[in-house]
């Protein structure tokens, strides 16, 4: 039986997200010493012992958030698994490539960026108030970290962070230095450079970007799948994302034997089930654990959206590459 509490203990409210202000090792870096980070499922991939973990508990992939006031970047890297970014509040510029001038792509609220594996990324919000966009990172421990640009190392130790090599921050401003055994993490070679590719945004946007209002028409009568192998943006990153909007929702019963997470995008939704019923508003999490028969559909008038994320039997190794 699932109660009440077992359900309110896996949702994740908006209004009490924990943030770190010192996740990255860019976090003293004049233009993204602003960042919030915030691991909602999973351990992500916070560099700090600082990170509040909302859910440990991971079901084959992990949910984060980047919260940053106007003019605040999160600076180049990239990751080995799937990243999977969709907005929240704002206005988003996304940039690529080893000095993050190959392309870029901006994206409003609602907006999906599968981005691509194996190449440096950054994103800057562009907006005038705070933004917030919500991330997916594939595989139960996300990829194993950061690759970090070198440039992005190098500039943090001019502001007293330093990365070890066992992928934690050592903050020299709080008088913490390198312990016995650890040294510094490796700055990535020339020729390991040569490696990450440089594509256009004619070769990313297209292929890798789902805009929200072309979901909210294309979802006029079932939840549409955004990435899957059948899905608008095909791929297989060890999870599957659906948007489901008020008409492609029903009062059906939901029956899976996956895990599904709920992220709210628009308006509130009423989640039922034999012992209970809780409501989700807009940036709420909810981890509905497999075999749980459920219904969802939208609890007040008015636009109503939501992402589901799924578990697959995919490896989350490399995915869609440019």
């Amino acid at each position: 039986m699932v109660t009440q509490k077992d359900m309110e203990t896996r949702t994740v409210r908006y209004g009490e997200l924990q943030p770190c202000r010192s996740a990255f090792i860019d976090a003293h870096t004049p233009g993204s010493n602003q960042k919030e980070n915030f691991t909602i499922i999973g351990g992500g991939v916070s560099e700090s012992a600082d990170q509040h973990v909302h859910i440990t508990e991971t079901p084959g992939f992990n949910i984060g958030a980047a919260g940053q006031p106007p003019h605040c970047r999160n600076s180049l890297h990239t990751h080995r698994t799937a990243e999977v970014f969709f907005v929240l509040k704002g206005r988003w510029r996304f940039f690529w490539g080893r000095w993050g001038d190959a392309g870029e792509v901006v994206l409003e609220e609602g907006d999906v960026f599968n981005i691509p594996t194996g190449i440096f990324r950054g994103f800057e919000n562009i907006g005038t108030d705070y933004g917030m966009i919500m991330a997916i990172l594939g595989g139960d421990d996300a990829g194993g970290g950061v690759v970090w640009a070198p440039q992005v190392i190098t500039d943090a130790k001019d502001y007293g962070l330093i990365l070890g090599d066992d992928g934690k921050l050592y903050d020299q401003k709080k008088g913490q230095s390198l312990p016995a055994g650890v040294k510094p993490m490796p700055l990535l070679t020339d020729e390991e450079l040569k490696q990450f590719p440089e594509p256009a945004a004619s070769d990313v946007v297209p292929h890798f970007v789902a805009r929200y209002w072309d979901m909210m028409a294309m979802a006029d009568s079932a939840p549409l799948k955004v990435i899957s192998e059948q899905g608008l943006l095909k791929d297989r990153p060890g999870f599957e994302l659906e948007f489901i909007n008020r008409a492609s929702s029903n009062d059906a019963p939901i029956e899976s034997d996956r895990h599904s997470v709920l992220m709210v995008m628009r308006g509130h939704w009423k989640l039922s089930w034999a012992d209970g019923e809780i409501t989700l508003a807009p940036g709420d999490t909810c981890a509905v654990p497999p075999a749980l028969t459920h219904q969802l559909v939208p609890a007040m008038s008015g636009e109503a959206s939501l992402f589901r994320v799924r578990n697959t039997d995919d490896p989350a190794g490399l995915t869609r590459q440019v």
